[in-house]
């Protein structure tokens, strides 16, 4: 069994990361009163930053800090006191320690309340200055005048002086005024910069950035639907639009964890397990947003470059992506995803898009070696189809046979079988698809462009399933389809 980290929030485990533990110090009794009284203290100030109300002298043994809540990676000696590292100082999982029991502040506030005394001395040095420089000036105002103008009277005098400070007073509010206005701007700016409602609310262009999403009215519409299904408490270290937001980035822009946890201000090992929980509860919640419509509802709306060649029965566009994935350490495994398409290990998605331009059906992942036919045929998307329906398609679905069993018309271009080239019916019948089954080509190309994560090599863990669990690559297609449903449709109605 590894050991963990007693800070709370923290849940860094040995084995599973690169951290180091260090137990509780130990009150040092036969070197000399000084050190057992400095070493009873530094013990007392460790059980304080831990700030565990379960803590009992019986479980003190088993008390454990990792590296992460050290400046430098470790706690310092028991001389000098004044290090930084004397104790726990980062990431302690509360907000306030409670230091009443203790006789000295702790050494991080010291340090600070240092810092804060050297700027008051040295901005009451520059105002002493100022108003020695200001005395000065009026000195020599009363000498030149009672030298040269004997019948200047005191009031006059006086009148000087008084104008000389006011001047002074004046230079001094118009500087913290300045300073003022200053720090709420850059306030602001910190505000703008923070990944939560406020910082983003207002910034399309930022929300489009980190999310793919068009507007902030949409990601608050996203999150409201999310909301209820999320988990956190008091203790959590992220909120709940955060853990939304981590999600977002990460399929977005493909950041890794480290990266996350340096702008969330957490551990990777935080980041990590939010992202599979999350992830977990928008593949169940959006999944619903790829709809496969009823024929009615494609009638409707149909678009006119659809209604032209095919009428009002076309009900779906279908083609076929790969994403890598790094390569499989079992030769059975490497050889089912090995792709001759793409020359690399891949995971195959069937993906269907309608006449509108929306997806209405993505499957389960297959590995690179399965041919179209393949997987059109065990996918489940035959079970969707309604007799009449007319499926679009490349020459590479051979699937004719298997869709007519299902009373529907597959069109797809014509092949030269032998001849040396098409006749003109066919040339025409060609082009018109092409015209039409360009759409299914746009839509794939807006979800890997939306979504940076489709262009990464996949870690191999993303595919592993155990007890028929859905693996997270599958549930990472999934989101991303349904989020890009959230977008405008590439298709022309006109």
């Amino acid at each position: 069994m590894g050991v963990h980290c007693t800070i709370i929030g923290c849940s860094n485990e040995s084995g599973r990361c690169q951290a180091s533990f260090f137990r509780l110090p130990a009150v040092i009794t036969n070197q000399g009163e000084k050190t057992e009284e400095l070493s009873t203290k530094r013990r007392r100030l460790w059980l304080s930053r831990i700030s565990r109300a379960d803590l009992t002298q019986k479980s003190y043994p088993y008390v454990r800090v990792c590296s992460e809540h050290f400046v430098n990676g470790k706690p310092s000696s028991l001389y000098p006191e004044v290090s930084i590292d004397w104790v726990p100082s980062l990431k302690l999982g509360h907000h306030k320690v409670t230091t009443l029991t203790l006789p000295t502040p702790l050494r991080g506030t010291r340090i600070k309340q240092r810092e804060e005394k050297k700027k008051n001395v040295v901005a009451a040095h520059s105002l002493l200055q100022l108003f020695n420089q200001c005395r000065q000036d009026e000195v020599q105002v009363t000498d030149v005048t009672t030298q040269d103008h004997p019948e200047v009277t005191s009031d006059c005098v006086q009148h000087v002086q008084t104008e000389l400070s006011s001047s002074a007073i004046s230079a001094i509010e118009s500087d913290y005024n300045r300073i003022t206005v200053e720090n709420v701007e850059l306030k602001q700016k910190l505000a703008n910069m923070t990944i939560t409602e406020e910082g983003l609310q207002g910034n399309d262009d930022r929300v489009k950035m980190l999310t793919g999403i068009a507007t902030f009215q949409i990601l608050m519409t996203l999150f409201t639907f999310l909301e209820t299904s999320l988990h956190s408490t008091h203790s959590s270290a992220l909120t709940k639009f955060q853990q939304m937001m981590v999600v977002l980035i990460r399929l977005k822009l493909a950041f890794p964890c480290h990266y996350l946890a340096e702008m969330f201000q957490v551990s990777p090992s935080t980041i990590s397990k939010v992202f599979l929980n999350c992830l977990n509860v928008m593949f169940v919640k959006t999944k619903p947003l790829i709809y496969w419509p009823q024929r009615e509802e494609l009638q409707e709306t149909m678009p006119m470059a659809f209604r032209k060649h095919f009428g009002l029965r076309a009900a779906v566009i279908i083609d076929c992506f790969e994403i890598f994935i790094e390569r499989p350490s079992g030769l059975k495994a490497r050889a089912q995803t090995w792709s001759n398409y793409k020359h690399h290990n891949t995971a195959k998605y069937l993906i269907g898009i309608t006449p509108q331009g929306s997806i209405s059906f993505i499957s389960d992942g297959y590995g690179g070696r399965a041919s179209d036919k393949f997987i059109t045929n065990s996918c489940g998307f035959l079970d969707k189809l309604v007799y009449g329906d007319i499926v679009v398609a490349d020459r590479g679905f051979d699937i004719a046979e298997s869709v007519a069993q299902a009373g529907c018309e597959l069109k797809i271009p014509a092949f030269t079988r032998g001849k040396p080239q098409l006749s003109a019916v066919d040339i025409e019948s060609t082009r018109k698809l092409a015209h039409v089954r360009i759409h299914v080509e746009r839509v794939i190309g807006l979800l890997r462009n939306k979504f940076e994560i489709l262009h990464k090599t996949i870690p191999i863990d993303f595919l592993a399933s155990s007890d028929n669990s859905i693996p997270t690559l599958d549930k990472i297609v999934t989101v991303c389809c349904a989020l890009t449903n959230l977008s405008k449709s590439v298709v022309p109605f006109d």
